[in-house]
Order: structure tokens, then C-alpha cells, then sequence
């Protein structure tokens, strides 16, 4: 088989470099209500939207971890493993949220406290280490 390929009317286009936003400075990531905010206390959730979290280095393509205050549970025990969502923040035992990005696992067995919109996440992703988090209220995905 022959395919006829003809002379391009156009040169190629020279790229040394795709230029790419940078890591953000600051990162905002809106969050509504996960499916077990019951199991934490009302201050857990004031605390989440309040404070000011780290980028910590344990992050990875599985989660974005942070470093601050740890979240008070209002249920002792654990959770059976349940299905979780891209975005959705899962808060293991040590407290401190961990906001699954691209390779997370399809199931968790922490409680989810909230789910960061999808909007937010691909500045989540290139976030670096130590970069300032905050989480603000939102409604809907």
C-alpha cells in the first residue's frame, strides 16, 4: 500500500520549550462537604477552612499531604473501605488531610471530610513542597 504524503505547504513549527504555568505561589483549593463530615467535629471543619496548610514532601501523584492542624475526629474507630472520588480529602488517623489527585485509589478507609473542586486540582498537582494551602467553603463540584 502507497500513501501519497504530497510537499507540506507549510513549514513545521520550531519548539524548543511548551511554555507551561509555573507552581502557584499560594494555593486555594474550594472544598464542599465530603460524604463523612459527620465523623468529625464542627471545629474540625472550621479548622480546615481556616487555617493555613504546607505542601508537605511526602506528596506524590497519589495525594497532596499537609502539613498543619491536625482535624478532631467525633467518631473513634475506622471506617470500612468505601469508594473515593478524584479531589475528595481523606483524613487519616495522624489528622492531617490528604487531597487525592490523579493516582489515588479508587477506595479509602478514612473518612472523607470534604472534596476539592475539579477545577482546582490540576494547580493542586504541580503544587511543590511547602507551598501555602488554604481550603475555602464551596458549593457543588
Amino acid at each position: 500500500t502507497v500513501l501519497p504524503l504530497g510537499r507540506p505547504r507549510v513549514p513545521h513549527a520550531r519548539v524548543d520549550v511548551a511554555p507551561q504555568p509555573g507552581p502557584p505561589a499560594e494555593l486555594v483549593l474550594r472544598v464542599a462537604p465530603g460524604p463523612r463530615a459527620d465523623w468529625f467535629t464542627p471545629a474540625a471543619m472550621r479548622a480546615l477552612t481556616s487555617s493555613v496548610y504546607r505542601v508537605s514532601s511526602a506528596s506524590n501523584r497519589i495525594g497532596l499531604r499537609m502539613d498543619g492542624p491536625a482535624l478532631e475526629r467525633a467518631r473513634p474507630g475506622e471506617l470500612p473501605s468505601e469508594g473515593t472520588v478524584l479531589g475528595a480529602v481523606q483524613v487519616p488517623t495522624d489528622g492531617r488531610p490528604v487531597v487525592f489527585l490523579a493516582d489515588h485509589p479508587t477506595t479509602g478507609g478514612y473518612p472523607v471530610i470534604g472534596v476539592v473542586r475539579t477545577a482546582d486540582l490540576p494547580a493542586a498537582a504541580q503544587a511543590v513542597p511547602g507551598t501555602p494551602v488554604r481550603f475555602v467553603t464551596a458549593g457543588g463540584r
